[in-house]
């Protein structure tokens, strides 16, 4: 079978999403956007309690169903507290080191208004000032938000709609270069999610069905843990798309597809691994084989929720992971071509 990726439609779509705030657990902006996507592609789309994103495929055969994950949620944090003097305190969602968001743009989503420019900066922020500017420690204790508002104090805060609670989204800062190189913050896990649009748009537009039946969930609590806890009971087998790491002895790079045999939840299903290397293979696909030790994915989750059903993962790799990231267009190609020869 040969695979053929709509760039246009693809970066297009991927641009769209990730320009699109979206941390763990705020929704509202990006599954409009998101559904409608998938349903310009012909898919019936619904959504589970917790707000995951199901779309229902007929296979070529209903001997088994497979199932395809990726998340919408992406890092981000929320309000903490308001300071006497007008600065927000923030907790973390998801992990990620807090000198990644030092110096960023963001936006506070005050419930049902505008959102509200900030900055993400230390307390002691100004080397012309502060004797520990360039010395002191970045914790959660340390950081705080600058809102682009003439506030001074708590009440005045209070006075704009800003409540502890509100989301906190950092600015992506998506470039797509002419060289294939997509520059941005949520890569994890939008460029998977993108994969997974590719590939179905592949079928849409030549109105071909999978072997088998297919469940695609796009879950919106994978960075804390249990985006895929509960899973469609007619899944046999879950193939998370996620992103790729890369760094100290793995193989990955921004160019290639990865297929993940282990991360910090355990191994992978031995069966699935094994057949998505050996399709990889025979498709001379630009892949790795890699091992991730601080790793979670929406696989781990279904497991640990106590779905019966085998997992594997793959994804595009992505460096600089909960960071600045950055990928290829080629590795999103492989990994959309990796799921169709699967799939198919």
């Amino acid at each position: 079978m040969q695979f053929i990726m709509n760039h246009p439609k693809t970066l297009a779509f991927l641009k769209e999403i990730l320009m699109t705030p979206s941390p763990t657990g705020f929704m509202p902006l990006i599954v409009p956007k998101v559904k409608k996507a998938f349903q310009e592609l012909g898919y019936p789309i619904t959504q589970d309690k917790k707000g995951n994103i199901l779309i229902r495929i007929e296979g070529r055969s209903s001997e088994k169903t497979i199932g395809l994950s990726g998340h919408l949620d992406t890092l981000g944090a929320m309000v903490r507290s308001i300071k006497d003097n007008g600065r927000l305190r923030i907790t973390t969602i998801g992990g990620y080191a807090f000198s990644t968001i030092e110096g960023e743009y963001c936006l506070v989503h005050p419930r049902g208004q505008k959102a509200i420019s900030g900055t993400v900066l230390t307390t002691s922020p100004s080397v012309h000032v502060n004797p520990d500017a360039k010395t002191q420690e970045r914790s959660e204790e340390n950081m705080e938000i600058r809102i682009d508002e003439i506030v001074s104090t708590k009440a005045e805060v209070e006075s704009l709609g800003i409540r502890v609670g509100d989301y906190i989204s950092f600015d992506p800062r998506t470039e797509i270069l002419d060289n294939g190189y997509i520059k941005s913050r949520h890569l994890d896990d939008k460029a998977g999610v993108a994969s997974i649009y590719a590939y179905l748009e592949f079928l849409s537009a030549r109105n071909l069905k999978p072997a088998h039946n297919l469940v695609v969930l796009l879950s919106t609590y994978e960075e804390v843990g249990h985006g895929a806890a509960c899973i469609p009971p007619e899944v046999d087998e879950l193939l998370a798309v996620d992103m790729g790491a890369m760094g100290l002895d793995l193989g990955g790079n921004e160019e290639k597809v990865s297929i993940c045999a282990k991360d910090s939840s355990g191994p992978y299903d031995y069966d699935m691994t094994g057949k998505l290397i050996e399709l990889a293979e025979m498709s001379a696909l630009n892949f790795v084989i890699d091992v991730f030790p601080f790793y979670g994915s929406d696989v781990s989750a279904a497991l640990r929720g106590g779905n019966d059903l085998k997992g594997a993962l793959i994804g595009p790799g992505v460096h600089a992971s909960h960071g600045m990231e950055r990928t290829h267009v080629n590795a999103l190609e492989d990994t959309a071509h990796l799921l169709a020869l699967y799939c198919q």
